[in-house]
């Protein structure tokens, strides 16, 4: 009797056990399961996000087609700002040299142009856009790579304006950045990439204008220097660009 109270005790603790085991066991491959579900959903949230295909030959297509038409608008801009250099040389010795720098960028900028680019690889293309802004009241978005070039645009703007108003100042004219060639052109700096040849010379000028205030008066009141690096305030920056978040 006693004997067989062990052999049915064993017996009982054996089912529970094994019972308790396979709960166990289902558990852990349930939890594996969700484990596995949320590294999946973790790769898919660290892709980054893409445009659809089509969406990106358009970029691609646009791009090639702005290329084109600014490549032959700086052959003839280069020709121009050579001639203005030569007519300075007579008159205005330090805008001349300041105009002798501006086109010798050009003459860089027209030669890079030279080169074909195989666009299909570029990160922009299969970026979404995340900023708006507005430009003489058109609205425009662009993504982190266009913006970049926004930002470039106005620095860009700010120094050159400064170089120019510095100059007018030694050379004891009257203040007029709109005579500036540089402020004319706008195109200091840009190589077709991106953004609109119109939205860049935009941003490029309202640097310019600030740039050519400081430099002509001698002061710093829209930009700083660093170590020898001229560069419009932060703050003024963002306040120019303007830029929104998509949502």
């Amino acid at each position: 009797m006693r004997r067989a109270r062990v052999v049915s005790t064993a017996l009982l603790l054996l089912v529970v056990g094994g019972s308790a085991m396979a709960h166990a066991q289902g558990r852990g491959n349930k939890q594996n399961d969700q484990g596995k579900k949320q590294d999946k959903q973790g790769k898919k949230q660290d892709q980054p996000a893409r445009v659809s295909p089509t969406e990106q030959r358009q970029r691609v297509q646009e791009q090639q087609q702005r290329t084109v038409q600014y490549r032959q608008q700086l052959d003839q801009q280069v020709r121009v700002a050579q001639q203005q250099q030569a007519q300075l040389q007579q008159q205005r010795m330090a805008q001349s040299r300041v105009q002798q720098a501006y086109a010798a960028q050009l003459r860089q900028q027209q030669q890079s142009l030279q080169a074909a680019r195989n666009y299909s690889n570029d990160p922009y293309m299969s970026t979404p856009h995340t900023y708006r802004y507005t430009v003489s009241g058109a609205n425009r978005q662009t993504n982190q790579y266009g913006a970049d070039v926004l930002r470039q645009a106005v620095n860009y703007g700010y120094q050159q304006g400064v170089r120019a108003g510095g100059a007018d100042r030694q050379d004891r004219q009257a203040a007029n950045y709109q005579n500036s060639f540089a402020y004319r052109d706008a195109n200091y700096g840009y190589n077709g990439n991106y953004v609109s040849q119109a939205d860049y010379n935009y941003y490029f000028r309202e640097g310019f204008r600030r740039g050519y205030d400081d430099g002509y008066n001698t002061r710093s009141q829209y930009g700083t220097t660093s170590n020898g690096n001229t560069s419009i305030l932060g703050n003024l920056l963002t306040s120019i660009l303007g830029f929104l978040p998509i949502r």
